[in-house]
């Protein structure tokens, strides 16, 4: 196998054509931050701003042998799993993931829902999310809703999401990012749990944008990066959060829907 620098990003996750989410979104975020970006094509989707029409999921078995090729040959200092389907993809990622010798650091972002609100889950496919990924993750990266469906947490405030932070925690997981892009009011809340009672929080004024398309991926990929850059996970996670909103403000404001962000500009501030 071979070995350079670190920054090396293996990414499994879904194809937006437009560019805003999903693999296309995972690459830019990782280029711009310096890292190295390889990538499993888990699902292709006919999607734009508008919202997703399509999805066409990708063999488990296909899927599991492009992170096997990338892993024996490049390998990874960190695998980022985005858009995952349905159970069957899941256990073959988990069980790629168990039985290879390389064991890079691990972030999930449980992708469920698309911006747009267009499901991207198989129903019936958190349980084993739950069972077979997060107790494997060294980070995971739900938006409050995600969180809620993840943990049975009604969230609403600060304490809700330590609360459902703590609880993903129990499950395995060794840290915790819950987004607060979904609560209400201008000001935001990110907590980073790490421990039981131990949370990092972050607090920022909303920034007023329709150009929010792919900002869970772009945050996770983010952290990634940073991660398999050596970072510590406190500065990975105040970094993506930092690179996130510049990349909202940078946005190119393309699209009639919620459109993408400006990966390329927001990486070179």
């Amino acid at each position: 196998m071979g070995r350079g620098l670190q920054g090396r990003v293996l990414i499994v996750a879904g194809s937006d054509p437009s560019g805003g989410a999903g693999i296309q979104a995972d690459i830019k975020t990782v280029t711009a931050l310096g890292g190295y970006a390889a990538a499993a094509i888990s699902a292709l989707t006919v999607q734009n701003t508008l919202g997703v029409f399509d999805v066409m999921a990708i063999p488990p078995k296909f899927v599991a042998e492009q992170m096997r090729a990338v892993l024996d040959d490049i390998g990874a200092d960190c695998i980022k799993t985005g858009m995952l389907f349905d159970s069957p993809m899941i256990e073959g990622v988990a069980t790629l993931l168990q039985d290879h010798a390389c064991k890079p650091a691990l972030v999930i972002d449980p992708v469920m829902v698309a911006t747009s609100g267009d499901s991207l889950l198989a129903s019936g496919s958190v349980d084993a999310l739950k069972q077979l990924l997060i107790p494997m993750a060294a980070l995971v990266t739900p938006n409050i809703p995600e969180a809620e469906v993840l943990t049975g947490v009604e969230i609403s405030n600060l304490e809700d999401m330590k609360h459902a932070g703590d609880a993903l925690l129990a499950m395995g997981a060794k840290a915790v990012w819950i987004k607060g892009g979904h609560l209400k009011g201008d000001c935001l809340l990110d907590v980073l749990a790490t421990a039981k009672g131990n949370h990092t929080v972050l607090e920022t004024t909303r920034i007023n944008s329709r150009n929010t398309h792919g900002t869970g991926c772009t945050a996770a990929s983010a952290a990634a990066t940073y991660l398999a850059l050596g970072q510590t996970l406190e500065d990975a996670f105040g970094g993506a959060h930092r690179f996130v909103r510049r990349a909202i403000e940078c946005a190119p404001n393309l699209g009639a829907g919620y459109g993408p962000l400006g990966h390329a500009t927001a990486g070179n501030p």
